[in-house]
C-alpha cells in the first residue's frame, strides 16, 4: 500500500515555473517508477514523465525540454520542475507510483494553472 500527497501547484502567468512535489509513504518507494500525469477538464489523463527504479527517464513530447522529473529516495520524494509555462500546461497534474507485481497507486492530483 502506498500513499501519495502532491503539493507545489496554483497559479502563474505564461512563462513562468512551478515545481511540483509528491511525498511517497509505504514501503519500496525505489522499486516503484514513479510518474506524473495530468488531466485538463473535459480530456482524458495523459501521460508528462516518468523516472525508473534506475533513474532512466522519459517525456512527452510537448513537455520535453521544458520539464524535468528527478527523485528523492532518501526523502521518499519525485519532483517535477516545470519551465516556459504556457497556458495549454493548464491541469490537475496527478502523481503515480507503479510496479508490476505491486500495483499502480495515485495521488488526490493538484490544480496548475497559467495564465496568459
Amino acid at each position: 500500500q502506498v500513499q501519495l500527497v502532491e503539493s507545489g501547484g496554483g497559479l502563474v502567468q505564461s512563462g513562468g515555473s512551478l515545481r511540483l512535489s509528491c511525498v511517497a509513504s509505504g514501503r519500496g518507494f525505489s522499486a516503484y517508477t514513479m510518474g506524473w500525469y495530468r488531466q485538463a477538464p473535459g480530456q482524458s489523463r495523459e501521460f508528462i514523465a516518468s523516472i525508473s527504479s534506475g533513474g532512466s527517464t522519459n517525456y512527452v513530447d510537448s513537455v520535453k525540454g521544458r520539464f524535468t522529473i528527478s527523485k528523492d529516495n532518501a526523502r521518499n520524494t519525485v519532483f517535477l520542475q516545470m519551465n516556459s509555462l504556457e497556458p495549454e500546461d493548464t491541469a490537475v497534474y496527478y502523481c503515480s507510483a507503479g510496479h508490476v507485481v505491486l500495483g499502480t497507486y495515485w495521488g488526490q492530483g493538484t490544480q496548475v494553472t497559467v495564465s496568459s
